[in-house]
């Protein structure tokens, strides 16, 4: 009899805004496995590293952070066939993953390949986009307002339609795309209205204007918010 894989979603990085059904399914697990840089400490490991036990498992899935997808793809790869490994032998997995598992979530990548072959149970966390709102104290979107969320890798003609289509905009991953970001929203007019976090719910949380951000300091845990009308509530 195989062993049952879930994907915990564990929130921003707040260890309190892990939900209680993850807290449950964590402690139950005989393996816990976790992305990580090759070279680096795991994000989502330091999320809950008081809540893991000595007689867990413990599996880092080192993620090279590359351009090109092969490389990223030959290591889920790898993960996949270790995880099969205990799963095929009974036990259960939990692997973990910042925010939430399906929304821009590295389980899935392991979802893709193991879930047709064993049973999966998804279990949501708090998004970056909610807790970004929160921390900010402004509402994302209202009545019938639209919402989108958007990559910055994008190129500007693309952000740009997308931002004039919507009321209110999320723009995730802005890192070494920040500056030509924040040149789009100027000529746009929207530098007034876009609102900028980094770290949301950790020690190290900072929000500023968009005027304040270094360019070369934007880290890829931030976020910029939009709304046409400032404040959606009102």
């Amino acid at each position: 009899m195989s062993g049952r894989l879930y994907g915990l979603g564990l929130g921003p990085g707040d260890p309190e805004l892990l939900t209680l059904k993850a807290h449950r399914l964590l402690a139950s697990c005989e393996v816990v496995a976790y992305p990580t840089l090759e070279d680096g400490e795991s994000f989502a490991r330091s999320i809950v590293s008081d809540y893991l036990q000595d007689w867990q498992r413990e599996i880092a899935i080192r993620i090279p952070m590359t351009v090109e997808r092969g490389p990223a793809q030959a290591a889920y790869d790898r993960a996949s066939r270790e995880l099969s490994d205990c799963l095929d032998s009974g036990h259960q997995v939990a692997v973990l993953c910042e925010g939430d598992p399906f929304f821009y979530g590295s389980f899935m990548y392991l979802f893709g390949r193991l879930a047709a072959r064993f049973p999966t149970e998804v279990v949501p966390g708090v998004t970056s986009l909610t807790a970004c709102a929160a921390a900010l104290g402004a509402p994302l979107a209202a009545r019938n307002d639209t919402l989108a969320i958007l990559p910055a890798p994008l190129p500007d003609e693309e952000l740009e339609e997308r931002i004039r289509a919507f009321d209110a905009v999320a723009i995730i991953k802005p890192g070494r795309h920040f500056a030509r970001v924040q040149a789009l929203l100027l000529r746009m007019g929207l530098q007034d209205q876009a609102r900028y976090v980094e770290r949301a719910t950790l020690a190290t949380q900072r929000i500023l204007s968009m005027q304040e951000v270094a360019e070369d300091g934007v880290p890829y845990f931030s976020m910029i918010l939009i709304h046409r009308r400032g404040d959606a509530w009102r």
